[in-house]
C-alpha cells in the first residue's frame, strides 16, 4: 500500500514563516531529507528561521515576499513545486487588527481579507493543477476558532478566518477524488507577535511550538478540522449552537482588539 503524502512529507511549502506558528511548523519539520521552502516578510527574521532548519538537517530556501502579490506568489509557487515537488502547502500568513479605540476602518478591513483570504488563495491556488496531475498533495489553511462566531471586538478578523475555513473544507471534499488532502487548522490562543498586542485575557494560551506539534499530528493523520485547545473548541461550538440573541449579549461585554494605527 502506498504511503499517503501527509503521512511523510518531504518538501513543504510555508507562508508565515518569519515568526508564530508558521515559524514553529519549520522547526516541526525540519529534518534529513526535508526540503522546506519558507515565505515572509521580514527578511532577517524569515532567514534565521531557514539557519535554524539547516542546523537540524533540512533543505531550507527562503524567499520574502508579500502573499497578496499574486504574480509573485504563483511565480514562487511554481520555482518551488519545479526545484522539489510539494508534498504540504501550508497557507499560514495571516494579520490581525479589531475595532478598539478608533473602529474598523475600511482600510484596515480591506487589508486583513487581502492578507488573509487573498493571501489564502494566492497560495493554494496556482499548486492545485501540479497536485491534480501528480494525485497527491496535502493543503493545510490556517484559521481560527475566532471564525466560528463574528467578535464585535475584531469583525473583519473573525470574518476572514470563518471564510478560510469553510473554502477550505468545500475544497477538502472536492479534492479528496483528486488525491489531495486539504486540513482546516482553528487555534485558540496562540503566543505569537500578532497576539502579543492583546490588552486582555487569553484564555488557554499556549506556546506556538506546542501548536505546532499538535498541528503536524493532525495533518500526519489527514483531518479535515485541527481545532484546539479543545476545552475552549468547545465552548465556541457551544456559543455558535446558542440564539443570536443571547450571544449578542454576551459578545457584546468582551474587550476589543486594538485597531490599527493607520
Amino acid at each position: 500500500m502506498s504511503q499517503q503524502p501527509w503521512q511523510n512529507p518531504r518538501s513543504i511549502l510555508i507562508t508565515g514563516a518569519s515568526s508564530g506558528i508558521g515559524a514553529a511548523l519549520a522547526r516541526a519539520y525540519a529534518g534529513p531529507g526535508v526540503t522546506l521552502f519558507l515565505g515572509g516578510r521580514d527578511r532577517e527574521r524569515l532567514e534565521a528561521v531557514a539557519q535554524t532548519c539547516r542546523d537540524c538537517g533540512a533543505q531550507a530556501h527562503s524567499r520574502t515576499l508579500d502573499v497578496t502579490d499574486a504574480e509573485a506568489m504563483r511565480a514562487w509557487l511554481h520555482e518551488a513545486d519545479g526545484q522539489a515537488p510539494l508534498d504540504l502547502v501550508v497557507a499560514n500568513a495571516g494579520t490581525s487588527a479589531g475595532s478598539g479605540g478608533t473602529g474598523e476602518s475600511e482600510t484596515q478591513a480591506r487589508r486583513i481579507f487581502a492578507v488573509n483570504v487573498d493571501g489564502a488563495m494566492n497560495t493554494v491556488l496556482p499548486i492545485l493543477p501540479a497536485m491534480t496531475a501528480r494525485g497527491r498533495g496535502q493543503i493545510a489553511l490556517v484559521a481560527s476558532l475566532a471564525g466560528f462566531r463574528g467578535f464585535p471586538g475584531a469583525p473583519a478578523y473573525c470574518a476572514s478566518k470563518a471564510t478560510l475555513r469553510v473554502w477550505g473544507e468545500g475544497l477538502r471534499g472536492l479534492l479528496a477524488p483528486n488525491g489531495i488532502g486539504v486540513s482546516v487548522v482553528c487555534p485558540g490562543f496562540v503566543r505569537t507577535p500578532m497576539s502579543d498586542g492583546n490588552p486582555y485575557p487569553m484564555p488557554m494560551l499556549m506556546e506556538a511550538d506546542k501548536a505546532a506539534a499538535i498541528i503536524v499530528k493532525g495533518l500526519a493523520r489527514n483531518r479535515g478540522r485541527i481545532a484546539f485547545p479543545w476545552p475552549l473548541t468547545w465552548l465556541v461550538y457551544a456559543i455558535t449552537a446558542l440564539p443570536v440573541r443571547l450571544t449578542d449579549l454576551a459578545m457584546g461585554r468582551l474587550p476589543h482588539k486594538p485597531a490599527d494605527s493607520d
